[in-house]
């Protein structure tokens, strides 16, 4: 199938197969490497990206918190994008934009070259599992998340998912789906890929931002939740907390909720009032039934 496949890169489309760097790299061997993934959804009129905007903003602030510069304006990466995924056929699936450097970098650290930018465009399947409800399993992890005055985490850089390998890895060694991990600071972070939410007394909790990703799926359950009158916060949270949350889910692009069913050695009912709120909600809105948030799509054919 990769064969039938092509890749966006630096303004043409080519097999996936071509779509290589070499091993010296400096986006390969010094993981300078940034990225960002959004959905694409059927919708009544052909197939639509899931807040593009925001993703590529937030794609654009990571090569910022970087010192880094992309070899393409928003407008062109957009543009770049409905290509990919019209020339690809994906149907309901991801894109995935990779700005890295491509030139060589044997020992050299800091280059001065402008970001090359390659875009994929992948049809839902077995991993992506992009519409799998099934509940999770998720424990402490014993890795830290990395603080965020060693390198700025609110950059979507490669070389911070050595984090989140670390803390999956940990995870699944003890027989658990997702291992989340608390901040050096002693609160609560975010899980690998995932951000975290728990439920106590009717009110919607995840971790503040400054130690964790600024990701846009958060951010539209806090703000779809808030106009379904779910009440939110965004406060610290210690992780003693999660012994006591009355449900718990995660979040990321692929899965926009994920009800906990074992917490360390609690079994939790999943999913939880709350927690099935939410899921429909956001079941509506990428089903787009749910005209409050169609400005949340942009049309690609």
């Amino acid at each position: 199938m990769n064969s039938e496949r092509k890749v966006w890169l630096n303004g043409e489309l080519i097999s996936w197969e071509k779509a290589t760097v070499p091993l010296l790299s400096h986006g390969f061997s010094r993981g300078s490497a940034i990225f960002e993934v959004f959905g694409i959804h059927d919708g009544p009129d052909g197939l639509f990206a899931f807040r593009m905007d925001e993703h590529l903003k937030r794609l654009m602030k990571s090569a910022e918190l970087l010192e880094m510069e992309i070899a393409y304006s928003i407008e062109e990466i957009i543009d770049a994008v409905t290509e990919t995924v019209r020339a690809n056929d994906i149907g309901r699936g991801l894109v995935k934009i990779l700005a890295y450097w491509g030139e060589e970098a044997i020992i050299k650290l800091v280059l001065e070259s402008k970001l090359d930018v390659a875009i994929f465009a992948v049809p839902n399947n077995e991993e992506l599992g992009m519409d799998n409800t099934n509940p999770i399993s998720a424990c402490l992890s014993k890795w830290r998340k990395i603080h965020p005055e060693t390198v700025p985490v609110a950059a979507k850089s490669c070389s911070n998912y050595l984090n989140g390998y670390l803390a999956r890895k940990d995870a699944n060694n003890r027989g658990f789906d997702v291992g989340l991990m608390v901040g050096t600071d002693g609160f609560l972070a975010e899980g690998s890929i995932e951000s975290v939410f728990l439920i106590k007394d009717g009110v919607l909790k995840t971790p503040p931002l400054g130690r964790v990703l600024s990701s846009i799926t958060r951010k539209s359950i806090l703000q779809a939740a808030a106009m379904n009158g779910i009440p939110t916060s965004e406060d610290s949270i210690l992780p003693e907390e999660l012994f006591t949350a009355d449900e718990i889910f995660t979040s990321h692009s692929g899965v926009k909720v994920s009800p906990v069913a074992r917490f360390e050695d609690r079994n939790l009912q999943v999913p939880g009032p709350i927690t099935k709120q939410v899921m429909e909600l956001m079941n509506n809105i990428l089903n787009m039934s749910d005209d409050r948030f169609s400005h949340w799509f942009h049309a690609l054919t």
